[in-house]
């Protein structure tokens, strides 16, 4: 017998671990509505094609080889000024990365010692915990404010640190929710973060799919001196998942970060580097038309509005207006447990979406992650569904 490390045992992923029971309700002959997966390409969306000729152009051209570990030079160059444009004046450190998993992983490990703490959003992106499983680090949940449009919950952040806590983690704009926080929160946790020596992580992935409002807000725009560290790539606003090519950029003062940046950037030497012809896609995406933002943005609106009202109009469930992204997280008012409600609806409906708990969630509630990336008729039908089968289960009469 061949035992795993004991550290695999709290590596979880909802949103991938889910198809299991999709596979199961496929084989038993239902018509499976994918509302799960944050893939645009599986959808009606395209890249836009001058990024791809970039990649091909690259490819003819012989760039075929290693990179530097820190990335392409031109895509360094492009990801520094869409740095400045968003308000960042000046970095320590910059580099590209296999997707910005890769930079998140990279940059937790190179921080976190077993048995250290760390405070993560609840709800929040399961690849966190998962990588601090993997680390034997400690995961200390802090709830994001249902009633208050999903923001992070500054009181209770405060109450979770300890003296062994090394830093917090910013996911904004925000999967599970769709939310995106305000300038007065950013700038409570840019305290927090001074006052206690914390670093901030800030996934900032969806950050070009605001859907209502103004831009969303870069927290190292906020403050020069805060230890910092601002993830992103081209995935989702430049549809692009496959590529996997992901940046991540250090601010904060040079004396407190200067050994970390290096921890940094042996793990990005022993990696080798991202892959080379694809990094060639990030100064046309970043400096060249943005003409398909518009029209991904108008596609996600008419689908957000849907998946709100929908949702909202079916008797056991709320939800809170998503304003970015393309995540809804509504509440459940049930007594079943929502990894059973799920299990339930994907076996008997073939809707398939993620349990709240897999994201993480205030105690004693229920939730569930929707993506609303299909089109239209996909939604309706997968809500028509939702709908009879809370009907048909009595969940009308669940409790408040």
């Amino acid at each position: 017998m061949i035992h795993p490390a004991e550290r695999t045992q709290k590596v979880e992923y909802a949103i991938r671990d889910i198809l299991k029971k999709a596979e199961q309700a496929k084989a038993a002959g239902k018509q499976l509505l994918y509302l799960n997966i944050g893939d645009p390409m599986v959808f009606d969306y395209k890249t836009p094609p001058h990024m791809i000729e970039a990649c091909y152009k690259a490819l003819l051209d012989n760039h075929t080889g290693y990179a530097n570990s820190s990335g392409v030079q031109e895509a360094r160059d492009a990801i520094g000024n869409a740095a400045r444009r968003k308000g960042i004046k000046s970095w320590l450190d910059l580099f590209v990365t296999s997707g910005a998993s890769e930079g998140i992983e990279l940059c937790l490990t190179a921080l976190l010692n077993p048995g250290d703490e760390i405070l993560t959003p609840s709800p929040g992106y399961p690849l966190y915990t998962a990588v601090l499983g993997k680390l034997q680090a400690q995961n200390v949940p802090y709830y994001l404010d249902e009633e208050n449009n999903w923001e992070p919950d500054i009181a209770d952040m405060k109450k979770k640190i300890s003296p062994r806590t090394r830093a917090l983690v910013l996911i904004n704009p925000n999967n599970p929710t769709g939310s995106r926080y305000s300038r007065e929160v950013l700038e409570e946790i840019v305290n927090l973060s001074l006052k206690h020596n914390l670093m901030i992580f800030s996934d900032e992935i969806y950050d070009k799919l605001v859907l209502d409002g103004e831009d969303s807000i870069s927290i190292a725009s906020l403050s020069d001196e805060a230890p910092i560290v601002t993830f992103n790539g081209l995935a989702k606003s430049y549809l692009v998942p496959g590529f996997r090519i992901g940046w991540a950029i250090v601010t904060g003062k040079q004396a407190m970060m200067s050994e970390y940046i290096e921890a940094v950037n042996k793990c990005l030497r022993a990696r080798l580097c991202a892959v080379t012809p694809l990094q060639y896609a990030v100064k046309p995406a970043l400096e060249g038309p943005q003409d398909h933002l518009a029209e991904v943005k108008a596609k996600l609106r008419r689908r957000r509005d849907i998946t709100h009202r929908r949702l909202n109009a079916i008797p056991g469930i709320s939800c809170v207006k998503p304003t970015a992204a393309f995540y809804a997280f509504p509440r459940l008012h049930i007594e079943q447990p929502d990894e059973e409600f799920v299990g339930d609806l994907i076996q008997e409906t073939g809707v398939v979406v993620v349990h709240g708990g897999g994201f993480g969630q205030r105690p004693g509630t229920r939730h569930m992650r929707i993506v609303f990336l299909p089109q239209e008729e996909i939604l309706e039908e997968a809500f028509d569904r939702l709908e009879k089968f809370m009907t048909q289960h009595g969940h009308k009469h669940a409790r408040a």
